[in-house]
């Protein structure tokens, strides 16, 4: 159990270093991202140490994350799955409906090229 949550917060810091790295080469300084988010100082320090006993609570840290991404001109959903990859969080519901949502237009799209093609077969 030691070595999970040794693991769960090396894998946490690795994060924190990723989005300080990933602001640094846009040429960002933490002030900057202080101020676009409108997140308090320790909010933003707390998800870029990636130290789970400074970070809010889990609730808040997906909508900070995006905004922080928002402003550091990162991919949103990118920053959050690595959030999530890094916390060891389980599959929720809402990871399993973003699937679904992108399955949906995929089968209709599969469907109707099936529909099409065998039209095209039965007028030959």
């Amino acid at each position: 159990m030691e070595a999970l949550a040794t693991d769960r917060a090396a894998a946490l810091a690795t994060f924190g270093r990723w989005l300080v790295q990933a602001r640094e080469l846009r040429g960002l300084a933490r002030d900057e991202i202080v101020r676009a988010t409108k997140l308090a100082p320790a909010v933003v320090e707390a998800l870029e140490s990636g130290e789970e006993p400074r970070m809010p609570p889990r609730a808040y840290v997906v909508g900070y994350l995006r905004a922080y991404a928002a402003a550091a001109g990162l991919d949103a959903d990118e920053v959050v799955l690595r959030y999530e990859e890094a916390a060891g969080m389980p599959e929720g519901p809402g990871r399993r409906r973003r699937r679904a949502r992108l399955a949906l237009p995929l089968l209709l799209a599969l469907a109707a090229a099936a529909a099409a093609a065998a039209l095209l077969l039965l007028r030959r």
